[in-house]
């Protein structure tokens, strides 16, 4: 680690085709490609991104909602399947580390969705797949939790990577479990939240979050938000003025950089579409830890210990004997590997 990467990070603030998951990753990979023209090797995308954010479960009963839940589970993308080896052929092809939202559909229920983040290094390699651990608020109403064996570091060419999705950069021992691997570079993927309370402002909360984060593991933050389209508003809201009123509030976006002392590398961009771009050097995490270095010196191992347990929660497990076929499904589930990437279990 004696040469520690030096690069160019694109945070993408943007609206998805709202529910159209193949206009949406084509969107994803235009835009893609304009961050690399510009020189980008890291480029985050918004939380949720493929094919949108379910913002009826906060305007709408669950029961006036229900109707929506299955438009979500029909347009949610599956893991492997086409939308991804589109966004692994755009990262291949333009050699970026990509880290991009999606709704996942469960291999096993249609009642489960899954807020995840992808993960894919720059030959097009599925590094993560990470499913939030604990949708927020309304959210549990759409999507289920998922589980600690992808709270992982990913060795990329920017550098050790991790990913945390909205909520979850407030979750203390999430993010110290990622620290504890040696993250240097996090990408934090949110969503506008215009139909937070009234004294909510969304973008100072992503700030305050970031700066915490960078400023407690000396690391540099890469924060992509959603914007809300007018297009969203329309399908969200129809005629509702009230509703439409809501979507349209101000400060509900902030994406931007972030360094290991917690201030902004550039000025980030608050509600409006575009790309905040920024010059990361990894060697400026150094000094700073020899002063607060919470994964070391400035830590009481003897006193607090983190337990983390990364097993893979499936719904059932087959106890049958060695080679016996009787108990073994008829359809085999998709599991994950070490690195995070589903594969059929045999």
């Amino acid at each position: 680690m004696d040469q520690l990467p030096r690069f160019k990070a694109a945070a993408v603030q943007s609206s998805p085709v709202f529910l159209d998951p193949a206009a949406t990753v084509d969107k994803a990979v235009a835009l893609v490609a304009e961050a690399a023209a510009n020189g980008a090797e890291l480029v985050v995308f918004p939380e949720a991104f493929v094919p949108g954010y379910p913002y009826w479960n906060w305007t709408m009963t669950p029961v006036q909602g229900s109707p929506w839940f299955e438009r979500m589970q029909r347009a949610s993308i599956d893991i492997p399947g086409p939308h991804v080896d589109a966004l692994r052929a755009a990262a291949r092809q333009y050699g970026v580390v990509l880290v991009i939202g999606v709704n996942e559909r469960s291999p096993y229920s249609l009642g489960i969705l899954y807020n995840t983040m992808l993960t894919i290094g720059p030959d097009g390699e599925l590094l993560g797949v990470h499913r939030k651990l604990v949708p927020t608020w309304a959210e549990k109403l759409t999507w289920t939790g998922g589980d600690g064996s992808s709270l992982k570091v990913h060795r990329t060419p920017v550098g050790p990577l991790g990913v945390l999705a909205c909520g979850e950069n407030t979750n203390t021992l999430a993010r110290f479990t990622l620290l504890a691997q040696g993250e240097l570079v996090h990408a934090a993927s949110y969503i506008a939240l215009p139909v937070a309370p009234e004294d909510y402002d969304m973008a100072d909360a992503i700030a305050v979050r970031t700066a915490a984060h960078c400023f407690e593991g000396k690391v540099f933050s890469v924060v992509a938000c959603s914007t809300v389209s007018p297009e969203i508003v329309d399908t969200v809201a129809g005629d509702d003025e009230d509703v439409r009123r809501m979507l349209g509030r101000p400060r509900s976006a902030l994406s931007g950089i972030f360094g290991p002392d917690g201030r902004p590398v550039t000025d980030p961009l608050i509600d409006d579409e575009g790309i905040v771009y920024a010059d990361i050097d990894l060697a400026k995490c150094v000094q700073p830890k020899q002063m607060h270095d919470i994964l070391g010196h400035y830590n009481r191992f003897d006193v607090f210990r983190l337990h983390v347990d990364n097993t893979p929660r499936t719904p059932v497990t087959f106890a049958a004997p060695p080679g016996s076929l009787d108990a073994a499904p008829t359809v085999a589930p998709l599991s994950t590997d070490n690195t995070g990437t589903p594969q059929e279990e045999s």
